[in-house]
């Protein structure tokens, strides 16, 4: 809009700046010769992060633009040696001063009306020996017990729970170099002729429908709620779909999803990523073995996704066993005998060797039993020197988790939590963009997979008496867990690797465990419209490690024809293959919602349901374009220079234009 009267004016300039300052040839081709190359010149396009606006049923957290315009402001450092701004700035803030900044905006009214926009360095980060944007205790309204003052996680500040009506955005390394250099020009040059701005665009569709919270910008349609798909296979295959007859069931956890200030910066290498990977390990190992279906009780397997959000994938996954959904046809919540949680793992390594600690609740006899069976597993182990510690009894109870949602629909569910850390979180980066490859030891997830693997078949063998040959032939594969690093928490190989396109087609190289937003009701269980690039690999992964050959072992781009087989490899070129596995998406989203007439509804609070008076309803705002970019700008009192030149040279044309023609006139009538 408005693009046709723009476009001439900027024709018309280029034509003058081309005239004025002739093209430079670089190599064979010569620059400035379009109006596209003048653009470019003139504009930094800036490679970054944005920080985003997200509602619940109270209200709202992130940033945006405080209106419905673009911002523009001079970009300023921000530091010990100058905390004081004389007018509204964009502030370039080192990434760890970020958290004494971010917390000193929010009680500094006058401070807050001189920030225009924030600028996160993403350097200088070797020193930083923690950074928590997240709370002391997150997600504490789930804690199934009353002691809510703990710390679990010291080093939180809560700062990404506010609402900051300023753009902000984390810089890629490259560019804030870029800024570095722009923001000491400005500097330098503070009566200077050209000044160095940046200009933000996060204009939030909410903001301009002005609805401030969940259930209104839903209503109005400027949001979307968060959401995705979780993932859930049971091995060996479950061959009946009816629950009758069916062996009681070991329940396997992890989360696949983490939470950052910066929407798109959630890697959450330890926390949780390091218990996926070492999930995906430990049903790697455990399909190796030829007997699995002997033993008395049924492992299933389960990656929740949305759990740093008010724990969407585990409550939704036990409100589809609860309403006896298609996407748990086979499995009931009755039949739950035990939950295993395998939360961080990343970061065990102490004292040369891998130490875990198991958080138990529930049936303290059976939550016994199953801390027995991780010992039993680590000593197995022998010279790996793999241990295992019940967690303090000081403790008030299980760290966050996903074993908070079990707990709170049956506080007697008997569950562990296998950590690698006691009364704190070891991983000092929690829900931060700090949390990535180089905050877990490769070694300490692979150590958890084989006590996971190993204390599963332990558990499953019941009462049998344990086959100790079969027990020492489950290992783990080393090189899976330094694969699984690369694919899931790097940009290269990223999502480009091998394993993962063995599988999907996926979207992007770089993984971002961000949950996402769900947009409507999915069409089937076996491939949903919108399941991410992370969900598809789990899916297919899980459903090929826990899988038999069909009949027939056709090849196949979509549905099998026979029942309780499923096409793995759908994606990728030539096809996939049919397999006999029991593998199936799950939506997550919150209970609170509900899709009907292609809107989505807040639901009242289900008096039956603990949690559902504490679910924050989250959702995630529109928006049309989200962009940072760069240039100079003259100052304003040349601006005023350039204007009076104007009107001087206009007065003494148009005095000039009198004086000529009374001349002319003059020598017209002599003639």
């Amino acid at each position: 809009m408005g693009g046709g009267s723009t476009a001439p004016l900027l024709a018309a300039f280029a034509c003058v700046f081309l005239a004025v300052f002739p093209p430079v040839a670089s190599g064979d081709a010569a620059t400035l010769e379009s109006v596209p190359d003048l653009v470019k010149a003139m504009y930094i396009n800036v490679e970054s992060f944005p920080c985003v606006r997200l509602l619940n049923h109270s209200g709202q957290v992130g940033c945006s633009n405080p209106g419905h315009d673009k911002v523009i402001a001079p970009i300023v450092r921000f530091g010990n040696r100058n905390d004081q701004l004389v007018q509204p700035s964009a502030v370039l803030l080192p990434l760890n001063q970020m958290t004494d900044f971010f917390l000193r905006v929010s009680n500094d009214p006058e401070l807050y009306r001189k920030i225009a926009g924030v600028l996160v360095e993403a350097n200088g980060v070797d020193n930083m020996l923690e950074f928590s944007p997240d709370r002391k205790f997150p997600q504490q309204a789930f804690a199934p017990y009353s002691n809510l003052s703990h710390h679990w996680n010291p080093t939180g500040s809560g700062i990404m729970w506010n609402k900051y009506d300023f753009p902000v955005f984390l810089l890629s390394e490259e560019s804030t170099q870029t800024l570095q250099n722009l923001a000491d020009k400005n500097e330098k040059s503070a009566n200077g002729y050209l000044a160095n701005v940046a200009e933000f665009d996060l204009v939030m569709q909410t903001t301009k429908a002005g609805t401030h919270d969940s259930e209104s910008c839903l209503r109005e349609q400027s949001c979307l709620p968060l959401g995705g798909q979780s993932v859930w296979t049971s091995l060996p295959p479950i061959s009946n779909s009816s629950t009758k007859h069916q062996k009681p069931i070991i329940m396997v956890t992890a989360s696949q999803d983490s939470a950052s200030f910066f929407r798109d910066r959630s890697l959450g290498a330890d926390s949780p990523i390091s218990g996926l990977i070492a999930l995906l390990t430990a049903v790697d190992a455990l399909s190796h073995l030829h007997d699995i279906s002997n033993l008395k009780k049924q492992l299933v397997f389960a990656v929740f996704n949305g759990e740093a959000w008010g724990y969407l994938g585990s409550r939704k996954f036990l409100q589809e066993l609860d309403q006896g959904a298609d996407s748990v046809n086979g499995i009931s919540s009755l039949l739950i005998d035990q939950v295993l949680e395998i939360g961080s793992v990343g970061k065990a390594i102490s004292q040369g060797y891998p130490l875990f600690y198991a958080h138990a609740a529930g049936n303290s006899s059976i939550s016994m039993k199953m801390v027995d069976a991780l010992q039993s597993a680590s000593e197995s182990l022998g010279s790996d020197n793999v241990k295992v510690k019940p967690a303090a009894s000081s403790n008030p109870g299980v760290p966050p988790s996903s074993l908070m949602s079990f707990l709170g629909k049956n506080s007697s569910t008997p569950g562990l939590v296998l950590e690698d850390f006691d009364s704190q979180f070891s991983n000092r980066f929690y829900h931060s963009t700090l949390d990535g490859p180089a905050n877990v030891n490769s070694s300490s997830i692979a150590a958890a997979a084989a006590l996971i693997a190993r204390s599963l078949y332990i558990l499953a063998s019941a009462d049998l008496p344990i086959d100790l040959i079969t027990l020492n032939t489950i290992k783990v594969n080393v090189s899976l867990v330094e694969e699984l690093i690369g694919c899931l928490l790097k940009c290269d190989p990223g999502l480009s690797c091998g394993i993962v396109k063995s599988f999907i087609s996926p979207s992007n190289s770089c993984p971002s465990h961000y949950v996402g937003v769900f947009q409507d009701l999915p069409a089937g269980t076996q491939f949903p419209s919108y399941a991410d690039d992370i969900s598809r690999f789990i899916w297919n992964f899980l459903a090929d490690r826990t899988s038999s050959l069909a009949g027939n072992s056709s090849s196949c781009t979509g549905q099998c024809h026979d029942e309780g087989e499923i096409c793995v490899g759908a994606e990728v070129e030539g096809g996939g293959r049919c397999v006999v596995s029991t593998t199936r998406y799950v939506p997550a989203y919150s209970t609170r919602l509900k899709f009907e007439d292609n809107v989505w509804h807040v639901l009242p609070v289900n008096s039956s349901d603990p949690f559902s008076a504490a679910d924050p309803v989250w959702t995630e705002s529109f928006w049309n374009t989200i962009g940072l970019r760069v240039y100079a700008v003259q100052a304003t009192s040349y601006d005023w220079l350039v204007l009076l030149i104007g009107i001087i040279i206009t007065v003494a044309s148009y005095f000039a234009v009198i004086v000529g023609r009374s001349y002319i006139s003059k020598i017209i009538k002599r003639d």
